[in-house]
């Protein structure tokens, strides 16, 4: 194998787990060393530049940064757990972050200016929900006269209307929305695009120099079986039913409720209903309990309240007497596979089940909807009604016209739509300059040496074996009586500092001088997860059988040097390191350093790559070198 080019952004970048699995990139190891340090302000603000809008996530992201967690990995390896048949969990990240925003100070002054500077460009931004929001925060500063529409009177899109209250309350939306309006950014709420081509004609505020969509997946999914139309005065469309909830118009439903469907959305509509009057509420799930697409905890937090969760079930009837819903049918089935040994589920021939109801809320999905986007634009769709986008510019085939959020690539989390507005405004003020789309700017990228002394680091580089924290909760008979009372109550700065020292600080990256190695071995003795091997060189199929323990996670890389005084390389599996910096304690020629990698990815306005590359690529190479 070539020797590992540590110089390239994305090495060191795709060891730090956590932010190479979150969309926007956050650096998740440097926030949480500033909550364990009581800097809450200075962890908002790395999570404000970002993720946008840090108390709102902190809450309702989908957290992809912890199943990439490396501490799952270690725990899963580690006797202790294997002994005690201990379930291994990641650092509660997404937790984490919402403390930054619960215990920070002002952050006011420390926020981006508000400019009064204009460059003379104007952008309409459809739909006020995050990748919107997201796209006029990164372009506001730059000079850019930013217009958000939306047919509701409140800015914050999904974020307002579909997650409930219980989880996200309205002041931590209207903070973090206020934050990005507050930047000279003109909304005009209660104002419904209809054409865009009328938009782009100039005939809704004037002509403009780009169009973002950011206007969601707004139409739930429907379930077209027999009875639906006869009984569709209780049977509820879940998006739509919690918007409904959200702005104050349904306050009660029956006190017999089915919930179709198995994901977030059905999770949110089950337990709404329990805070609704509804007192037996079942869900009901076509597919098994793993394979639901609501997040772990969702699912636990709706039966934690008492709400059972059935599974292998397909509606087939909605039953009813004399006009009024009386309840659903189901037909049972049992995974398998079909001729050409594709999965399916199958019925099972038991007979029918039956759940008497008073409502049923359908939450099976969510479709996008464009009837505003007229087809003779030049405006391509898919052949599922999707336009068609650019995944890395957020361009759609209608020059000046850009995408984002639910809108681009159908239903997601949050922080998917805040990392497309980021690229999408990148985009926008490249295609406003005249500049190609192609020329992203490349990340701000730092690698410091850590080291303090002969055996001292700038980082606590201890492992701390604690188990993963558990966020308190509302008491449930309270929680039930309030739809409004948010049932999570986060870590309190003592929790939150135990839960910080479990990450393992994956951004002090282990960097090895070939020159300076007298092949010792003493860094291979004292590593504590048999990481680092001395051997002959190899291809890399090769080069994972034959280390002190074998590779087998292909997806994380393997860090080679070039060969030391003997021939021999050093190979280090970046996969299970704990980053506890005794190679580098242990070492006595300084071959080996611990030094902090920090990546902040680029935001609109950055100078673009063929500016940067090179002095990039030769900075980290100094330092590295250093």
């Amino acid at each position: 194998m070539d020797p590992t080019d540590i110089t390239r952004p994305d090495y060191f970048h795709k060891v730090v787990d956590c932010q190479w699995a979150c969309p926007a990139h956050t650096p998740v190891p440097e926030y949480i060393r500033l909550i364990a340090a009581g800097l809450y302000c200075d962890a908002y603000i790395v999570n404000w530049r970002s993720t946008v809008f840090p108390g709102i996530l902190g809450r309702t992201c989908d957290r992809p940064c912890e199943p990439a967690c490396r501490r799952g990995r270690v725990e899963a390896g580690s006797p202790e757990h294997r002994k005690n048949v201990a379930k291994p969990e990641p650092v509660a990240i997404c937790r984490l972050k919402r403390v930054a925003a619960d215990y920070k100070e002002d952050v006011r002054p420390r926020l981006l200016p508000r400019t009064t500077f204009r460059n003379g460009k104007r952008v309409a931004l459809v739909g006020a929900g995050p990748a919107s929001l997201t796209v006029a925060r990164d372009l506001a500063p730059l000079g850019y006269e930013c217009i958000v529409f939306d047919a509701d009177p409140q800015a914050g899109g999904m974020m307002r209307t579909q997650i409930p209250k219980f989880r996200l309350p309205d002041r931590v939306i209207d903070e973090e929305v206020g934050y990005v309006l507050d930047q000279g950014i003109e909304f005009r709420g209660g104002t419904r695009i209809d054409s865009l081509a009328k938009l782009l004609a100039g005939g809704v505020g004037g002509r403009f120099d780009a169009v973002f969509v950011g206007s969601g997946a707004p139409r739930g999914r429907d379930l077209d079986i027999p009875g639906r139309r006869e009984a569709a005065a209780n049977i509820h469309i879940g998006i739509d039913w919690l918007s409904s909830v959200s702005f104050g118009h349904t306050t009660q439903i029956g006190r017999r409720v089915v919930v179709l469907g198995g994901g977030n959305t059905a999770m949110d509509c089950c337990r709404s209903s329990r805070r609704l009057g509804g007192e037996d509420v079942q869900v009901v799930v076509r597919s098994g309990f793993d394979e639901m697409k609501a997040s772990p905890w969702e699912k636990e937090d709706a039966m934690h309240e008492g709400i059972p969760i059935h599974n292998y079930l397909v509606p087939v009837e909605f039953t009813r007497d004399r006009g009024k819903l009386t309840g659903v049918s189901f037909q049972k089935v049992a995974p398998g596979v079909d001729v050409r040994g594709r999965r399916q589920l199958l019925p099972t021939g038991e007979a029918p089940v039956f759940f008497p109801c008073d409502d049923v809320l359908v939450a099976i999905g969510q479709e996008n909807a464009f009837p505003w986007i007229e087809r003779d634009l030049g405006l391509a769709f898919d052949d599922h009604g999707m336009p068609v986008v650019d995944r890395t510019t957020m361009a759609s085939t209608l020059p000046g016209v850009f995408f984002g959020g639910d809108a681009a690539f159908g239903p997601k989390n949050i922080i998917w739509a805040v990392a497309h507005g980021h690229d999408a405004a990148i985009s926008i003020d490249l295609h406003c300059r005249g500049e190609a789309l192609s020329n992203r700017p490349p990340p701000h990228v730092n690698l410091l040496s850590q080291k303090m002394g002969i055996h001292e680091w700038s980082y606590d580089n201890a492992i701390h074996a604690d188990r993963r924290y558990r966020v308190p909760l509302k008491d449930t008979v309270i929680a039930l009586k309030d739809i409004r009372a948010e049932v999570e109550l986060g870590f309190d700065p003592r929790v939150a500092f135990a839960e910080a020292q479990r990450c393992l600080n994956c951004d002090v990256q282990t960097v090895f001088s070939d020159r300076l190695c007298i092949e010792c071995d003493a860094c291979v003795d004292i590593c504590p997860m048999d990481c680092i091997t001395f051997t002959s060189n190899g291809d890399e199929a090769d080069l994972r059988t034959r280390l002190s323990a074998p590779a087998h996670d292909v997806a994380q890389d393997l860090y080679v040097s070039a060969p030391v005084k003997t021939g021999r390389v050093m190979v280090k599996d970046e996969d299970v390191c704990l980053h506890c910096g005794l190679c580098a304690e242990r070492c006595p020629t300084g071959a080996w350093d611990m030094q902090k990698f920090l990546l902040d990815c680029a935001h609109a306005g950055d100078r673009t790559r063929a500016a940067s590359d090179a002095a990039g690529a030769a900075a980290i190479g100094a330092m590295a070198a250093d």
